[in-house]
């Protein structure tokens, strides 16, 4: 039976503000849908909290046997410097501020991007589709607004109407906002905007002469507004509606509220049935930000390259550092967490090891039924990961007694216990099994250099030196191999 039926899943809904059975469109499918990066600059490690946590909800609906269609957009196109609407568009400025191809900005941040994710070992989407990948779609659902009498068309800009929206359905449905409240907040327009009203947001904008991303359309030669893509590439990739929307809670207004102003606009429907937001990181209890130099990039954190941090971090520790602290609360990010999160990180691995070793008994004084049972609790309460890894290191505790001989396990609770461990801390988690790396290294490391001591001691007709280490090697399993372009090994 698949994992799925068996476990009741709850996520907070962020559009109705509470914890709710989670149940899917179709039956044993989830289609998910994450707004992805916009790649004018190198994504730092607030950003980077986001995805991981998406990495994770995928990980687990995939461990509970789901079929799932996770969709994370690149913007490569129409996000403007603030969301009035106004400025540059974001990759345009930077092309033109280092006299490149915006292509070469998108391309550069898009490498970069994936090789941190590929650094913080994280599963792949089902698929990845782009904003100039879709430029098509994304005229056509303009042409579906306008055509419902939504959106208007002045000076070869499509603006979405959103008090014309408002009076059919809820503009501020998903964040809490009031068009009322939205108005009187609002400065009153100055003569240098197109709109009718402060409060709508662009579906296409004209390019000016310097402008160097533009397509054209019917209204002109321009690009789609920033909100656009992600309604088109969800419905295209999900349908009209789908299971799951998640983002960073910096996205709940406008861009989650616009979308779904968007898509409720073109189908009719209700777009998403479950909305999911992460908070923020903060960097030595300050917001994490590049306009306030205040950030760090994860590669930064490997590489130990900062001025933040007293050392380099495995990206396994920085994993279980972000995953100690429930998604929906602020984390703050320091050398001293990284540390601590290091010593609880190394005490985990050590008890994954040990499960190899320890002994079975005739009788079991740790329920393991109940604990497993706990643990899949933990998850299917909001992917709740903090009380996971409380879970987790009550196992630690009796795996390091078993040890002492102070408690006990029989083989077939031995078998539970190591396959639970291992799906929660490996497969959901996405933590690695570093040290175990580095033990490798360490091991090749002792036996190259023992080879090198043999080779000198044939060379200088050492024959009883050069035999013991042979033999010695091979009483501990590793066997060498004398051939012509030198001597290789083997652990057996």
């Amino acid at each position: 039976m698949e994992r799925y039926k068996e476990n009741q899943l709850k996520v907070y809904n962020s559009l109705t503000k509470k914890k709710e059975n989670f149940k899917t469109i179709t039956d044993g499918y989830v289609g998910m849908y994450v707004c992805g990066p916009t790649v004018y600059s190198n994504a730092h490690l607030g950003n980077v909290r986001t995805f991981m946590f998406f990495d994770v909800v995928y990980r687990y609906l995939l461990h509970l046997d789901y079929k799932v269609r996770y969709v994370r957009n690149i913007t490569d196109a129409g996000h403007l410097e603030n969301d009035a609407d106004e400025g540059e568009d974001r990759i345009s400025k930077k092309a033109r501020i280092e006299k490149i191809e915006p292509m070469e900005v998108v391309q550069r941040y898009t490498v970069d991007f994936h090789d941190v994710l590929k650094n913080y070992n994280f599963l792949p989407p089902s698929i990845e589709p782009t904003a100039t990948g879709h430029i098509v779609e994304q005229i056509e659902m303009i042409k579906e607004i306008l055509e419902k009498g939504f959106a208007y068309e002045i000076n070869g800009s499509v603006y979405f109407d959103v008090l014309k929206y408002n009076e059919s359905s809820h503009y501020g449905i998903l964040s809490g906002r009031k068009v009322e409240d939205l108005i009187h907040n609002t400065r009153s327009l100055d003569g240098q905007s197109d709109k009718k009203n402060p409060q709508d947001f662009a579906l296409w904008k004209k390019a000016d002469e310097r402008h160097i991303m533009r397509w054209p359309s019917p209204w002109s030669d321009g690009f789609p507004g920033w909100h656009l893509e992600c309604s088109v590439m969800s419905t295209k990739y999900l349908g009209e509606q789908f299971d799951i929307h998640g983002g960073g809670m910096d996205l709940k207004f406008p861009h989650h509220e616009c979308e779904i102003a968007q898509s409720q606009t073109c189908s009719g429907k209700t777009p998403v049935n479950y909305w999911m937001h992460t908070n923020m990181l903060l960097l030595n209890s300050q917001k994490m930000a590049k306009s306030t130099g205040n950030f760090i990039l994860p590669n930064e954190i490997l590489s130990g390259e900062n001025e933040i941090l007293p050392k380099p971090f495995s990206a396994s520790v920085v994993r279980f550092f972000n995953m100690q602290a429930n998604y929906r609360s602020i984390l703050d990010f320091s050398g001293e967490a990284l540390e601590a999160s290091e010593k609880g990180h190394s005490k985990l691995m050590e008890a994954v090891r040990l499960l190899d070793k320890i002994e079975a008994g005739k009788t079991s004084t740790f329920d393991v039924k109940k604990w497993k049972k706990d643990c899949y609790s933990a998850m299917n309460d909001d992917f709740n990961t903090p009380v996971l890894i409380a879970h987790l290191f009550e196992a630690v505790k009796v795996i390091n007694q078993i040890k002492e001989q102070k408690a006990s396990i029989t083989t077939e609770d031995i078998l539970v216990l190591k396959t639970t461990i291992n799906g929660f801390v490996f497969d959901v988690l996405g933590l690695m099994n570093e040290n175990s790396e580095d033990n490798s290294k360490k091991i090749n490391g002792v036996v190259e250099l023992l080879i090198k001591l043999r080779k000198e001691a044939r060379e200088n007709k050492d024959w009883t030196l050069s035999d013991q280490i042979r033999d010695e090697l091979i009483e501990l399993g590793i066997q060498l191999k004398d051939g012509k372009e030198g001597t290789t090994f083997s652990i057996n």
